[in-house]
């Protein structure tokens, strides 16, 4: 079996990342997975252990960090967030595509721990329809929107760093660009070698 491929997705709020890889998850009928982060705050309301959030105490939190299984984390407030190793080694080791949807400085960590992981960066067709977007939720306030585009400028200065930029304009569009970033790396020789063994063995 060929090792799986992890993906990790960063995109400036609004930009729709978590619609579009909602949508190839669906195209791809179980081999992709969204990794499960965890987190030290109380389960609201609807959520579930292990579906929305693994819900941890803070200490077990911090011991996971001390252990190293923690792949990435970060702290909002007085709750941790972060996404632990085991998980995402299992299910790459079983040949699965894994997403992992954080934010840039998530992403440096993950490409030292997994260095062949791969990384796509969501962005609008302009600021002025990202705006739009957010306006358009009708949830945050003008205030909150302007502070969120001038974080969106300068996460947009950092997309250089990945691999892959995919513009989310027409969804179908985005999702199908995903789709052919997974197909390539999945035909990339090193995801190839156990294959190919096989046809030698097999001449």
């Amino acid at each position: 079996m060929n090792e799986g491929l992890l993906i990790v997705v960063s995109a400036p709020s609004g930009c729709g990342k978590d619609t579009v890889i909602a949508k190839v998850m669906e195209k791809m009928k179980g081999d992709a997975f969204l990794s499960v982060s965890m987190t030290t705050r109380k389960m609201r309301e609807g959520e579930t252990d292990g579906v929305n959030y693994y819900f941890i105490t803070t200490e077990e939190f911090k011991e996971n960090i001390r252990n190293g299984e923690m792949l990435e984390y970060t702290c909002y407030g007085e709750n941790f967030y972060g996404t632990p190793i085991a998980p995402v080694k299992k299910l790459l080791s079983e040949g699965k595509t894994v997403f992992l949807i954080i934010e840039v400085e998530g992403g440096e960590n993950v490409k030292k721990v997994f260095p062949d992981a791969k990384k796509i960066f969501i962005v609008p067709p302009t600021l002025e329809v990202l705006e739009k977007r957010l306006r358009g939720r009708a949830t945050d306030s003008d205030e909150a929107i302007k502070a969120r585009m001038r974080i969106a400028e300068i996460e947009l200065q950092r997309a250089a760093e990945y691999d892959y930029i995919v513009e989310n304009d027409v969804l179908e569009d985005a999702v199908n660009d995903v789709m052919s970033i997974i197909r390539a790396e999945q035909l990339r020789i090193n995801k190839m070698q156990n294959k190919l063994r096989e046809v030698i063995k097999n001449a």
